[in-house]
């Protein structure tokens, strides 16, 4: 077996395929189907249903939750809030009956304790328990609690004479309780996985090759780490609370040691390629309109960004810099100021972004800024008429455009630059890998990026999906906005909302209305757009409430009609799908109204509020949602009308989501595997990771030494990134 395993070893490295077996002994390499309990029908279900095939691949899955088997409860401690945890308790079977008859037949049996009764319920296995239970014996009972009118019930509990249970010796006074499937669990229950577990450590425990740690003593020191091998063992048996918790601490450290491993590894290739453009001068262009031209005082967030942007620029790197600033923020100004230095030294700089509108709006607003300044601006979008295509085109590709806005068009291969040096990507999110990367492409050698967004990212998040890039913050909105106010309504308050709306549009102003659907869905309780405006139309019967509709499935040219329509004050009201997320910038619009709420995540509707307040007058929106709510989305109502800060509201949507809902990770391959770490809660063990996989790959960038070897393989256990490397455009 160890010369097998060595020349699978062999061909693996060949390959470029780097396998966490290298810190484990061959005995974890065996095949689950030899260890007591599983066998050979076992093994394949194990490997269908939950991936796992060998030995190890059993020892590195962990219990999700533990229950501490050292406590035992009496029935007059049972309430309402154990219903969704297990207890144990100790009673004495007092009855026995059965209700029902065939397949519907289940047994019940009634338990008491010196505190009180409760009744246990099985619907299967009834003749394999009525076997193994005696009347006026005790027992020890473990299972989930559910009380129904004060009455305790246990639906199929685990059950075992008290004088057995007391006797029987176990690894832990703790029970993992492990993530499984339906058919899973029908085939190997919970104490059965317990003890197969059990069984495969007892194959491991005395080999001192098995789980050969991949940290050397001196970092397990520093950082106060139990060895790989104690951790494993008390993630399956723990020998105390406080022991759990330092495996957990230990095996968190491995899966973000190795995720930062990678992450600063392309950052430091990144930096060493050097090779960026050099833009020394602060010209013509930039001083003029800063001191003659800008519209309003930068905030302070923008000039520390801009000057962040700068250093870049200087440093004789490639800068790749991820902008995040909250919706209103003054990003698009940021990134005009920053093209100004890119054409004050010679080159052109386009802006790309995901919606024809939204490139409208800022090709309308960068010709305004560059008035006066020389500087011309191009616009290119997939429906450009054929004179606006051809000035684009040729003006780019003879150097007489200095800065080109556009949506999707500026990747075709039609589009030549003279000299592209910056290119800014906006609301980076709507674009995927290899349409940002296209841009890259655009000269000999790669231009500044820029990519932006007014989704905030957690911090920890941002740390792990773009440690590669450097991050700016615009922490602040610009003076003179009026903070929006959020309120929940419930279905039942909607002619309240409407006499709202009503008056709102009496003063002139515009209100947007956002369903989740565009129409009406047999599983989906949720309001439609169609629907909804037939009920629009009905309740707003004034001619002079005027009402456009815009979604997904329009026509581009139908939907930026409607759009424009609105924008231009020529409608009052816009009914729409969240299409309208990014690209409408319409100050007039002081109501945004969000119907079935609860249906969107916090950035969306965080998103979809910042439609409105963009101009001077105090903006609302209204958050509309059925009479039952989910604890959870009870809670994004709750934060949104909490704050109006999209980073706390990101923090809160990564705890209750977690990271794989949150943009980017779709668009940049597989992200990372973690099975202990949490990006929402682990953000210290992070931060310390992130500061050794620097040092380690200061000294060994490649992780060729001896002693790095398993910290190669470390890493590419916990991540799974797409072969093509796209880092380089974010």
């Amino acid at each position: 077996m160890r010369r097998a395993a060595a020349r699978c070893w062999a061909v693996a490295r060949r390959c470029g395929i780097v396998a966490y077996s290298i810190i484990m002994a061959d005995i974890l390499a065996r095949e689950i189907k030899y260890v007591a309990g599983v066998g050979d029908v076992r093994a394949r279900l194990l490997e269908r249903e939950v991936g796992v095939r060998t030995v190890g691949d059993l020892l590195m899955r962990f219990p999700y939750r533990y229950v501490d088997r050292s406590r035992i409860l009496r029935l007059m401690d049972v309430d309402e809030s154990m219903e969704s945890s297990y207890v144990q308790l100790r009673c004495r079977i007092v009855g026995m009956s059965y209700v029902g008859e065939g397949a519907k037949r289940r047994l019940i049996v009634d338990v008491t304790d010196p505190t009180g009764g409760a009744e246990l319920l099985w619907f299967h296995g009834i003749k394999w328990i009525e076997k193994r239970i005696e009347l006026n014996r005790e027992y020890l009972i473990f299972g989930r609690p559910s009380l129904f009118k004060g009455r305790i019930s246990m639906v199929h509990p685990e059950i075992e004479p008290i004088e057995v249970a007391l006797s029987r010796k176990s690894e832990s006074s703790f029970r993992g309780v492990y993530s499984t499937t339906e058919r899973l669990s029908s085939a190997i229950q919970a104490k059965a996985m317990q003890t197969i577990v059990a069984n495969a450590w007892a194959l491991v425990a005395a080999d001192a090759n098995a789980f050969r740690d991949p940290l050397c003593e001196d970092m397990r020191r520093r950082h106060g780490l139990m060895p790989l091998k104690e951790a494993v063992y008390n993630m399956h048996f723990p020998q105390s609370a406080e022991r759990l918790k330092q495996a957990q601490y230990r095996l968190k450290f491995d899966e973000l040691l190795g995720v930062q491993l990678t992450i600063q590894a392309r950052r430091t290739s990144r930096h060493k390629r050097g090779g960026g453009f050099l833009f020394p001068r602060v010209g013509e262009a930039f001083n003029t309109f800063y001191r003659e031209k800008l519209p309003f005082a930068l905030t302070a967030a923008q000039q520390r960004v801009i000057k962040e942007i700068r250093a870049d620029m200087i440093s004789g790197r490639q800068m790749n810099r991820l902008l995040q600033g909250d919706v209103g923020s003054g990003k698009t100004m940021v990134a005009f100021m920053s093209m100004l230095l890119a054409v004050d030294n010679g080159f052109q700089a386009c802006i790309m972004a995901p919606t024809e509108i939204l490139a409208r709006q800022h090709y309308a607003s960068m010709v305004r800024f560059a008035e006066g300044l020389g500087v011309r601006v191009a616009v290119l979008t997939g429906s450009s008429k054929t004179a606006e295509r051809r000035t684009a085109l040729e003006g780019i590709a003879a150097g007489e455009v200095d800065i080109l806005v556009g949506t999707h068009a500026l990747i075709e291969d039609r589009v030549q630059f003279a000299n592209l040096g910056y290119v800014v990507i906006d609301e980076q999110h709507r674009f995927g890998v290899e349409q940002r990367a296209k841009l890259w492409t655009k000269n000999q050698q790669p231009p500044h990026i820029l990519v932006m967004t007014a989704t905030p990212i957690p911090r920890t998040l941002a740390m792990t999906l773009y440690g590669d890039l450097e991050v700016s913050v615009i922490d602040e909105l610009p003076p003179g906005r009026q903070p929006i106010r959020t309120y929940h309504y419930f279905d039942s308050a909607r002619l309240k909302m409407f006499g709202f709306l009503k008056r709102e549009i009496a003063k002139g102003r515009q209100v947007y209305i956002v369903y989740p659907l565009i129409q009406g869905s047999e599983k989906m309780d949720y309001k439609d757009l169609y629907d909804g405006f037939d009920s629009i139309t009905r309740d707003f019967p004034l001619p002079t409430y005027r009402t456009t509709v815009c979604h997904g499935k329009m026509k581009p040219a139908d939907k930026d009609a409607a759009m424009l329509q609105f924008k231009r004050g020529e409608a009052d009201i816009l009914v729409a799908t969240s299409v309208i997320e990014v690209g409408v910038d319409v100050p007039n619009a002081t109501v945004m109204v969000i119907e079935s709420a609860e249906r969107f995540g916090l950035s969306q509707l965080h998103q979809l509020r910042g439609r409105v307040g963009r101009g001077s007058e105090q903006s609302y929106c209204i958050l509309m949602s059925g009479d039952k709510l989910s604890k959870e989305g009870r809670a994004r109502l709750e934060a949104m009308c909490a704050t109006n800060d999209g980073f706390q509201l990101s923090e809160l949507d990564l705890k209750l989501r977690g990271a794989g809902d949150i943009h980017g990770t779709q668009q940049s391959g597989d992200a990372f595997e973690l099975n202990v770490a949490n990006l929402a809660t682990d953000t210290q063990i992070m931060e310390v990771t992130r500061n050794e996989a620097i040092a380690i790959l200061d000294t060994d960038p490649a992780l060729q030494r001896p002693e790095n070897v398993a910290l190669r393989a470390l890493r590419d256990r916990h991540c799974k990134r797409e072969r093509i490397d796209f880092s380089d455009i974010s």
